[in-house]
């Protein structure tokens, strides 16, 4: 089909002022946000219907509240309806069965009568003169409709009953809740050449498929657990993802409540069906340090590299990291800069340690044997290890190794001091010269 062709009849229950004062929205890094729309509208003494029109397809119907700003409480709500069947040709299809319609071949041949089937292949209409005629789809030009199907409407919208003390134009805050909306943390992280030191920079990234563009808005973030009842999926809408950057920083954080917020210092404007990065911090030189890890009981014959800093003013950094992904670069000798790895972060208050796992690393290999097993008594075990670490690489490095325990042990014999950090758990730090090994031997002791 060229085009669609529908003389609509729609009756607006009540005209909307089409300026909007302003929309506020608080979104949460857990599929949620909060929307506040002020808009001009127009009310009438008593009881009447009123329509508002392009809110949030996956609005959740049931948290809508508003108040005219400057007579609060002089409207009440009586009932509310949300209206989300939106007009397809399919739609229309559907509703006009055993109606009548006008189809218009490319051939130019026209055809009136009550439409009794639609597939996806072809049209069935009986005739006004009592015949049966199927049109191929492929054959149709356009199609004629005398009005809009009822049920059916352009754009989501709720429809209230309001009992109003108050009439004419006045300013009123819509709130609600809609899912399809998130935002997350990204952050790049660069590695000096002493690998002591990162430049860290932090990303907002807000991917938006609510079923509403939200145009100058002014947008809050709030990082943190928010506990929620999880009710059947809402209805969604998908679409193709774009991205929107966003430059300079411009986000004000502070703590609310329990959790954090950060606050854009700007008005944006968040489209549907689009994922929008705006900055969170102005790039930080952290005071970093990398660290090797063996858990030979995990992770067999690997070292784990990983990346480590304080979260702390002293180290150059000292703001909370909402939960997010941080990936890690390094300068090749060429100057090309390099993707090293990347890790999840939890939400991370200031002055607390932060720790990226990278990868393993290539040049450094563990080993661990269990070389003996005595049964002292019914309830008494002793069993002897060695780790053995070898580093090929041209500079030396401390690795940390971590052994689990079960039952009441202690360690009555090692070649190193260990530390024991929990019930279940000893490391060591175990220095391994360049291009040499390191052998830890350890025996425990277990009773039960």
């Amino acid at each position: 089909m060229r085009r669609l062709i529908a003389a609509l009849t729609l009756v607006c229950l009540l005209d909307i002022a089409p300026i909007h004062a302003g929309v506020q929205i608080t979104i949460y890094n857990d599929n949620l946000a909060l929307v506040k729309d002020t808009r001009d509208l127009k009310y009438q003494r008593g009881i009447f219907d009123l329509s508002f029109t392009d809110v949030a397809s996956a609005i959740d119907a049931t948290s809508v509240s508003f108040a005219a700003v400057k007579a609060p409480g002089s409207v009440t709500l009586l009932e509310q309806n949300y209206r989300y069947d939106l007009v397809s040709s399919e739609k229309i299809l559907e509703k006009y069965i055993d109606k009548q319609i006008r189809v218009l071949t490319k051939e130019g041949k026209l055809h009136e009568g009550a439409l009794l089937a639609v597939d996806g292949a072809a049209l069935t209409l009986r005739m006004n003169d009592g015949g049966l005629v199927i049109i191929s789809r492929a054959e149709i030009a356009d199609l004629t409709f005398p009005s809009l199907p009822e049920g059916l409407i352009t754009r989501p919208t709720l429809v209230w009953k309001l009992n109003s003390d108050i009439d004419g134009t006045h300013a009123s805050e819509v709130r609600y809740l809609t899912t399809q909306i998130n935002w997350t943390a990204q952050y790049v992280a660069h590695v000096n050449s002493a690998e002591n030191e990162l430049e860290l920079a932090g990303w907002v990234s807000i991917d938006n498929h609510s079923g509403a563009t939200y145009d100058d808005a002014a947008i809050k973030l709030i990082a943190g657990d928010v506990n929620r009842v999880r009710p059947p999926m809402p209805r969604g809408k998908a679409g193709v993802e774009m991205m929107a950057m966003a430059d300079g920083a411009g986000f004000e954080e502070r703590a609310f409540f329990e959790y954090h917020l950060y606050t854009l210092q700007r008005p944006s404007t968040i489209r549907d069906n689009e994922i929008k990065q705006l900055s969170l911090f102005e790039p930080a030189r952290v005071k970093a340090k990398k660290i090797f890890t063996y858990d030979g009981q995990r992770d067999e014959k690997k070292v784990r590299v990983s990346m480590e800093f304080m979260n702390s003013a002293e180290a150059g950094l000292g703001t909370p990291l909402p939960r997010g992904t941080i990936r890690v670069m390094k300068t090749d000798t060429d100057g090309s800069l390099e993707f090293v790895g990347e890790d999840q972060i939890d939400h991370t208050p200031k002055d607390e340690k932060v720790r990226a796992l990278l990868g393993n690393a290539f040049d450094v290999v563990g080993e661990r044997l269990q070389t003996n097993h005595r049964q002292i008594s019914e309830r008494v075990a002793e069993d002897d290890f060695e780790i053995k670490l070898r580093n090929h690489k041209t500079e030396d490095i401390v690795v940390t190794v971590i052994e689990r325990n079960w039952g009441d042990w202690k360690i009555i014999q090692q070649s190193h001091q260990n530390t024991k950090k929990d019930a279940f758990t000893a490391e060591w730090q175990i220095p391994v010269k360049a291009d040499g090994e390191t052998i830890l031997t350890y025996t425990v002791r277990r009773t039960w």
